[in-house]
């Protein structure tokens, strides 16, 4: 073994998932190269971006590896795991963290998802499978109101509509199966609308084996108090305050272990980050949906928490080697995330407006002790005429951690209050259920 080698790591995806995923790898004690592909304004800081190459572009992205000798490949988002990327880089020789395009379907299709866990008997909300909306239409007035509609592919998180009324569910149910979501609509769920509080449980596994990451709760809806509509997540917060252990146990019991253990059954072992939407309803625990990667923006209140060398831990899990490894938490630690969004969002947002003292505060809250643990992570940034632009709907993550859920968002909004940016927005009552 070389001592001293530098390893190399390539991280795909943009987002604040993206720079909190480069942030974790920094804490270790090895020594690294990161680059990000493509990466964002805040990721530049750390890491070394390959914006030349896009996503899909997975020979380009061999090609690479191939050229930097990259040692492996974290993949981030869903499209590209869906996509087979995993797959392509490992007959390649080239080692990945992430699931092969088969296994991508727990996410990539809610249809895939829902036989799984009938396979299984894994609790989730009974539903049917529809192409024809005058047929899934009818349905809906036969399981009752509110209920759930949702497209079977991927569509950026807006595929999952819940419905009011017959009238409402005609209409959506109309648009989906005539492409509102292109091909991800071509066939469509209705189900029965659970009542309870979300959460999101994450493990790890490297096809045999798994270790718990923990829950967040995150907030859905753009408007203060859970309405407006649905976003890709406005803010985050862990670990929960509202699940005990033996919940934890019963809901690895029931839904984690079947759903690891059923995708060996088909040969489709699942290595990576297994999300699993949950609905909580006071001592039960139904599925809502799984993702096969880090959520964002839960990523950022998860990784903090994690006191064990994240490299080592990945390392682990592309080896197969999770049945001799221990990951130690920092279990007194608070973690909150706000989002600050681009002003429009979900729907037409504001573009290319300049973040004008972001560099200023950043530099203010590393030499000031009062924000010691807090991170701005960006997710839609670029740097343009050494400018920081907003690009995105969702623009940075301010995320701050203290010995209690009050502290660390009274913490967070500190830091939100001196960004001068009058083209974002934020929700002022993340966490705030935590606190009470």
């Amino acid at each position: 073994m070389i001592e001293n080698k530098v390893k190399k790591i390539l991280v795909i995806g943009s987002g604040g998932r993206e720079h909190a995923i480069c942030e974790a790898f920094l804490q270790s004690s090895q020594k690294i190269k990161i680059y990000v592909l493509p990466g964002n304004a805040g990721t530049a800081t750390i890491a070394e971006n390959i914006s030349s190459i896009k996503i899909n572009e997975h020979q380009k992205i061999i090609d690479f590896c191939y050229e930097k000798e990259i040692d492996f490949v974290f993949v981030g988002p869903e499209q590209p795991l869906v996509d087979g990327l995993v797959d392509e880089l490992e007959n390649n020789q080239i080692l990945a963290f992430g699931p092969s395009k088969i296994a991508s379907q727990l996410e990539g299709s809610k249809i895939f998802m829902k036989k799984i866990a009938d396979d299984n008997s894994i609790p989730t909300a009974q539903y049917k499978t529809f192409i024809d909306a005058k047929e899934a239409i009818e349905f809906t007035q036969k399981i009752g109101f509110p209920c759930v509609v949702k497209a079977d592919g991927l569509a950026s998180g807006k595929g999952v509509v819940i419905v009011e009324n017959f009238q409402e569910a005609k209409k959506i149910i109309e648009e989906i199966l005539n492409g509102k979501f292109g091909n991800a609509g071509k066939k469509i769920i209705v189900e029965e609308f659970l009542k309870g509080f979300e959460a999101s449980y994450f493990v790890i596994s490297d096809g045999k084996n798994f270790l718990p990451l923990g829950f967040a709760h995150d907030h859905k809806k753009v408007a203060e108090n859970e309405v407006g509509l649905n976003t890709g997540g406005m803010g985050t917060y862990a670990p929960s305050p509202f699940i005990s252990k033996e919940l934890e146990q019963k809901i690895i019991q029931t839904i984690i272990k079947p759903t690891l253990d059923g995708m060996n059954k088909i040969n489709t072992p699942f290595k990576g980050i297994l999300f699993a939407g949950l609905m909580i309803n006071n001592d039960e625990a139904k599925l809502l949906e799984f993702n096969v990667r880090f959520g964002d923006p839960e990523t950022q209140v998860l990784l903090p928490r994690i006191k064990s060398d994240f490299i080592t831990l990945i390392e682990s899990a592309i080896d197969g080697d999770l049945a001799n490894y221990k990951i130690n938490f920092n279990e007194e630690k608070k973690v909150v995330c706000v989002v600050i969004c681009s002003k429009g969002y979900p729907e037409d947002y504001i573009k290319n407006s300049e973040i004008k003292n972001l560099n200023i505060v950043e530099s203010k809250i590393n030499n000031d002790a009062r924000f010691n643990n807090v991170k701005i992570l960006h997710a839609g940034t670029s740097i343009k005429d050494q400018k920081i632009i907003a690009t995105g709907g969702r623009v940075l993550n301010i995320v701050a951690q203290a010995n209690s859920f009050d502290e660390a968002r009274n913490i967070a909004y500190q830091v939100v209050d001196l960004i001068d940016w009058p083209e974002g927005f934020v929700r002022k009552d993340i966490a705030l259920k935590a606190c009470l």
